[in-house]
């Protein structure tokens, strides 16, 4: 894996590395002393997919507070996202700043989210799949999130919403101290 740092303390791009030949390509997406080696939170405790089907839509900003908080591998496997991650790591040095990266099927790029940082992403393609592996179980009692237009962050979203649920519609604006 070819590992590539960000603007934000922790985050990472993850590329594959290819070993090719005439049959195609063979490359590992995921390896624990890989991600160790690099400083990142290397354990899995589980992993989601989530099916868009329209282009334009939008789902995020969402994190887990503590001590739920998780670290997130995210990845398209069908179509093709904006994927945004944002530091609300109070003692961060990059607190407040946030990256995005389009990650698609066909350049099969994964983003690493550290834990205290919120991630969402908008649909650049109808039908559109991504793949989530979670270092934390999903705890509904901590989940947490943060409005997708709040103008504290100011967030470069490439398409108009086409579609987005009401809870993220409806996430407060961000507060310091909030966890």
């Amino acid at each position: 894996m070819i590992f590539t740092t960000t603007d934000i303390d922790g985050a990472m791009l993850v590329d594959l590395d290819r070993l090719t030949d005439e049959r195609g390509f063979f490359a590992r997406a995921w390896c624990r002393s890989e991600f160790a080696e690099h400083g990142l939170l290397a354990e899995l405790a589980q992993a989601s997919f989530a099916f868009t089907t329209g282009k334009g839509t939008l789902r995020g900003m969402h994190y887990q507070a503590a001590p739920h908080a998780e670290a997130k591998v995210v990845r398209c496997t069908r179509g093709a996202a904006h994927m945004v991650a944002l530091d609300l790591r109070p003692d961060s040095a990059t607190h407040g700043r946030w990256i995005a990266a389009e990650l698609t099927s066909h350049n099969r790029r994964a983003l690493y989210v550290p834990p205290g940082c919120a991630q969402g992403y908008q649909t650049l393609m109808d039908e559109t799949e991504i793949l989530y592996q979670m270092s934390a179980e999903y705890n509904p009692a901590s989940a947490r999130g943060v409005r997708f237009d709040d103008p504290r962050f100011a967030i470069d979203w490439p398409l108009p919403v086409a579609r987005i649920s009401e809870r993220d519609r409806n996430w407060p604006d961000y507060e310091e101290g909030r966890p």
